[in-house]
């Protein structure tokens, strides 16, 4: 180990006013009118960065480089495109909506990303999370037991899916139109700070138990059955036992299906892996999958022989724009700030890790309004809300993708598919886009890691990644993700209840203080008690600060004032009696005087009392270290004005140290401050405290008492 440099600073003791004598502090604050008038001046400078920052395609795309970007963004944008049929085709199901609208949600809103987003990796679309929280509105507003009919042939019910399908098109076209308003809205007011609640270990449950209910909602196309569709709490768990109970009926063509396109789908996505470094692209599994699937059913007539659901009819050419049903809103309200919440949270995520990979800066108030303009106008021509994908945004890194191109162009390549291929997919089993899905959960799967490693770094952490994916699995992801920000923001509120409290001691010949129960070579400054709390001080854990402080400290304040008040009255009896006995001794002097000759008067003699020695069980002074403490609130400051006054009253002299500017001024308002109770008592660090009553010790303040004879 290297040799450590000594050092030592020489500067006299700074308490708050000191300290802002020197600094010079400036009083002077702008006014609401002034802010306002600053925030609406306009100059062109400032006109032409608000446009640059509000549609940022326009500072970066005039200076793209072509030579350096322009190939890597095309086959990037390529391959990226070409996940965006399978994908965008089976999360369309998650959604229970055609798998056009799945397509449709793949091109609007990445053209409209590509001009308001400031992230240059991500690629947004279709996503299964997201997918199954629209799933779970469309199919709880448009049922299949609301589309019943009579079928003439076999004179039995069947389900009229031309019209089931256009009123669940509906619904998803408007909760998705409301959750970009949301977000529209939150980016506006920068509000982008809000995804600081979902915090990585709250999003990565989340994002695990919302997996599992997208497994078991593909199960009724894995086995080819048709379980009923539960909503609300435990719905989960009903289906399971639902399904359990239909696994009889399996048909098994479908099964047959399902299980060869999981494994061929896994065996390929692994060679991938194996070939990742040997080859610039990689393999389009899932492109492959559907096309090999789409062949083999459209040869054998999976169909006709075997009852294998199919997509059925794609229709060519896209949509034309469509008000939203604004008559639904009032019902989708709460599932749409869910989706706007959820869909912002995984999107600036990854846009964050990417950014500081790469370092450049995502905007997250643009990322907001850049997200809600997808989704709002994307609602418009009927597609279902969209966040960022994890798969395609590798994807799209290792394929050379440098910026939004990459994205437009994929974006395009979904327009040729939606204008002229489309339609030959028409054959493709619903049972391969399932295994697409549940071969695109693996790598979630693999989030169940983050439990033991988070066991070791951080035990809070990982209980709120357990409850989160509990709670989520318990509850429709929308309940489940309220209930888990509930739990997380609990688990703060009980740190902040449950602080450590230390008495902390000198490290010798240092200004550094640690606690006393943490380490060996600290000592306690005689005659002086240091405490410091963990937490910051406010309405909740108030009075846990000042009970903790007696105990640590040792002193008992009502024990000591009751003894106080009783020598006070002891004192009281005494001198009430004294005077008395006085008055008493009077009289008869007085009397005496008058009848006896006048005697040779005693000299009066001045006694001056000593004052009371100090109580050798109670220190010269508390320090209470607040270097923790980023604010407080009127029962936090209350609670220090009682703690000073009550220590006070037994002799022990209270001040502050290490108090952050906010602090001061919270005590300030607070009125903290009076006549009596000045700055002074507030010390720019514990060493300044400290050493001000050491060198008040060493000078001699000790009064002299004598009695004078006059």
């Amino acid at each position: 180990m290297a040799e450590r440099k000594r050092y030592s600073i020489h500067r006299e003791i700074l308490d708050e006013v000191a300290v802002n004598e020197r600094a010079e502090k400036s009083d002077s604050k702008m006014s609401l009118r002034e802010k306002v008038k600053e925030a609406m001046r306009c100059s062109a400078p400032r006109v032409k960065s608000c446009v640059l920052s509000s549609v940022p395609v326009l500072s970066w795309l005039p200076q793209y480089p072509i030579k350096k970007n322009a190939l890597g963004d095309l086959i990037s944008g390529i391959s990226v495109g070409i996940m965006h049929l399978p994908q965008g085709m089976a999360y369309a199901l998650l959604a229970s909506v055609p798998p056009i609208f799945g397509l449709y949600s793949s091109l609007y809103p990445i053209l409209i990303y590509f001009i308001f987003g400031t992230s240059r990796h991500i690629s947004i679309g279709t996503y299964a999370v997201i997918s199954v929280m629209i799933g779970g509105v469309t199919e709880r507003l448009a049922p299949d037991s609301n589309f019943m009919m009579l079928d003439n042939v076999t004179n039995s019910s069947i389900v009229d899916t031309v019209l089931r399908d256009a009123e669940r098109v509906r619904v998803a076209a408007a909760v998705t139109f409301m959750s970009g308003l949301f977000q529209i809205l939150l980016g506006l007011v920068h509000f982008g700070f809000v995804v600081t609640y979902l915090s990585e270990p709250l999003v990565r449950g989340y994002t695990t138990g919302a997996a599992f209910q997208v497994m078991v909602s593909q199960l009724k196309y894995i086995f080819g059955i048709s379980p009923h569709r539960y909503s609300g709490p435990f719905s989960l768990i009903y289906t399971v036992l639902e399904v359990c109970h239909l696994i009889p009926k399996t048909n098994i063509g479908t099964l047959v299906v399902s299980i060869i396109a999981i494994i061929g789908l896994m065996l390929a996505k692994e060679l991938n892996v194996y070939l990742n470094k040997k080859i610039p692209v990689p393999i389009p599994v899932e492109l492959i999958g559907i096309v090999v699937g789409t062949i083999i059913s459209w040869q054998v007539n999976l169909e006709q022989k075997y009852g294998v659901a199919i997509v059925g009819t794609i229709p060519s050419g896209i949509q034309a724009p469509v008000l939203p049903a604004f008559s639904l809103f009032g019902e989708v309200i709460g599932d749409a700030f869910a989706l706007s919440v959820v869909g912002y949270g995984l999107l600036i995520s990854l846009g964050r890790i990417y950014a500081q990979k790469y370092g450049y800066k995502v905007d997250s108030n643009q990322e907001l309004i850049a997200l809600g303009l997808s989704n709002s106008i994307g609602g418009i021509f009927q597609c279902f809300a969209i966040s960022c994908s994890m798969s395609r945004t590798m994807v799209q890194e290792s394929s050379g993708g440098k910026t939004q191109v990459a994205g437009a162009l994929s974006a395009v390549v979904i327009f040729f598919i939606t204008m002229w291929i489309g339609s030959l997919f028409e054959n493709l089993p619903k049972s391969v886009l399932a295994a697409i899905i549940y071969v695109n959960l693996h790598g979630i799967m693999k989030q169940f890691l983050d439990i033991p490693a988070l066991w070791k770094s951080n035990k809070v952490d990982m209980v709120v990644w357990v409850a989160t994916f509990f709670l989520t699995l318990l509850f429709n992801p929308d309940l489940g993700l309220a209930s888990s920000i509930v739990f997380s923001m609990l688990t703060v509120i009980f740190r902040t209840q449950l602080p450590k409290y230390s008495l902390l001691g000198q490290l010798l010949d240092t200004d550094i203080y640690r606690p006393l129960e943490d380490y060996n070579q600290v000592r306690q400054v005689p005659g002086i008690f240091i405490f410091r709390s963990s937490a910051t001080i406010y309405f909740a854990n108030a009075e846990m600060y000042q009970d903790a402080l007696g105990k640590k400290c040792g002193i008992d304040i009502p024990k000591f004032l009751s003894a106080k008040k009783k020598l006070e009255a002891k004192r009281k009896r005494k001198e009430s009696k004294n005077a008395k006995k006085d008055k008493k001794a009077a009289k008869k002097k007085t009397a005496d005087m008058k009848g006896e000759p006048e005697r040779e008067q005693q000299k009066d003699i001045a006694i001056i009392e000593m004052d009371s020695e100090p109580n050798p069980s109670l220190p010269r002074a508390i320090i209470l270290d607040l270097s923790p403490v980023n604010f407080l609130d009127t029962v936090g400051v209350k609670t220090l004005r009682n703690i000073r006054k009550d220590y006070g009253e037994i002799g022990v002299e209270v001040v502050f140290a290490g108090c952050q500017t906010g602090v001061v001024d919270n005590l300030d308002s607070g009125g903290f401050f009076n006549d009596k109770v000045t700055k002074s008592c507030l010390f720019s660090t514990v060493h300044d405290a400290v050493l001000y009553y050491q060198s008040a010790r060493t000078q001699s303040h000790d009064k002299v008492f004598a009695m004078t004879h006059l």
